[in-house]
């Protein structure tokens, strides 16, 4: 994505701290008070006042800067809300102002609604003052719940890995209980985690409700197309995060798939690494699941586009699009629902994505959810270099 960088930050700092999306002149109505958070980087970019990379821009403050983007394009459109929206943008980079600063010095006490597109401990300190303050974090693009228990604050909107997990495996028992599955893994410790996923689903009172063979390949992909049945669909799930695994794998089944019928299903990362490119499996499609689906033919997708072309002169990158969704459906939610949000997360307005938010019990004993998902996942079919829902 191009952008002119002295343009982007003249603008973008004329709206960082605040945003009001709707004004406060009407008696008798409240405003509430949402801090969406990303990492800008701002103070590795500028000297003072001077923009230290000419008219460069740094790879490294894209994502929170498309995201941050993305949703101030959500708060300007925003209109004829029930109460007014004061949105706060925060730099989680920032060496003054971070999240422990911002905590101890309470300036975040205030908040309605916290967004971020963060993680790792940046996700962790925010996570851990929702639940101080009864405050609802929504973590817009970190699909890890951290490790986090007893956090009925917590919505997770990028569903975890065992969240995709759970939706193949839902498909699988619908679909393909008669035919034949695999798990195909490497050794490592992500492996092992998926493998256990897949282990406890289906084997809920210690029985197997399907026959899944879980097949260690390494480096010999004979040992997979040996157990291939010729008589029956083959259904190979790709059990790794590695690109150069995925890859290898997606090779092996367009080979397989010349003699049998295989289905390729591979884990959601898998969107990113472009494995059915004409000149790599042509005419075979890799399945993947994905919390996000979004044509770009309706009327916000349009209108984000216009606004990138006139204000930035480039194109609006994914997550400009997921801050954009974020910041207008949950903000639109707390204007209509301000004392009970958490009750109403599936209450929305549909932007781009479909989302079915659901309270995630680790223990079967707890009352209270350790924290909410997204367990709405699209199939998507990847072809020729080409993605499409699938179902």
């Amino acid at each position: 994505m191009k952008k002119s960088a002295g343009l982007f930050f003249t603008a973008f700092l004329f709206t960082l701290f605040s945003a009001n999306a709707q004004s406060d002149s009407v008696k008798n109505i409240k405003t509430l008070r949402v801090g969406i958070f990303a990492p800008l980087y701002l103070d590795s970019v500028f000297e003072g006042s001077n923009y230290k990379y000419n008219k460069n821009f740094p790879k490294f403050s894209l994502p929170g800067l498309d995201f941050v983007q993305g949703a101030q394009i959500a708060l300007d459109s925003l209109v004829g809300l029930p109460n007014n929206i004061d949105a706060s943008f925060y730099d989680t980079k920032s060496e003054s102002r971070n999240i422990l600063n911002l905590i101890a010095s309470r300036s975040l006490d205030s908040l309605n609604l916290i967004i971020g597109s963060v993680k790792d401990s940046d996700y962790l300190q925010l996570a851990s003052f929702a639940l101080s303050k009864n405050i609802p974090f929504i973590s817009a693009t970190y699909p890890n719940d951290a490790g986090i228990s007893g956090n009925p604050f917590v919505v997770i909107v990028n569903s975890t890995l065992k969240a995709h997990c759970e939706a193949i495996y839902s498909y699988l028992l619908q679909n393909h209980g008669t035919d034949k599955i695999f798990l195909a893994r490497k050794a490592g410790a992500q492996e092992d985690r998926i493998a256990s996923y897949f282990k406890k689903i289906n084997e809920p009172d210690g029985k197997p409700l399907l026959n899944i063979q879980t097949v260690n390949l390494a480096d010999n992909f004979l040992l997979l197309e040996n157990k291939l049945d010729t008589a029956k669909q083959n259904i190979i799930i790709g059990g790794s995060l590695d690109e150069r695994f995925a890859l290898k794998l997606t090779n092996a089944a367009y080979a397989y798939n010349k003699s049998v019928s295989v289905k390729l299903i591979g884990m959601p990362n898998w969107d990113g690494f472009n494995l059915s490119k004409k000149n790599n499996a042509p005419d075979f499609p890799v399945y993947y699941t994905s919390p996000y689906y979004n044509v770009k033919w309706d009327v916000h997708s349009k209108m984000i586009k216009e606004v990138y072309l006139k204000k930035y002169k480039g194109n609006p990158s994914d997550l400009s699009y997921k801050g954009f969704e974020t910041a207008y459906l949950f903000t639109r939610l707390l204007s209509k629902y301000p004392a009970d949000f958490i009750n109403h997360l599936n209450d929305q307005y549909k932007v781009f994505t479909d989302y079915n938010f659901r309270p995630v019990f680790l223990s079967k004993n707890s009352k209270t959810p350790d924290y909410f998902e997204n367990k709405h996942l699209y199939f998507i079919k990847a072809v020729n270099g080409t993605a499409t829902k699938a179902w």
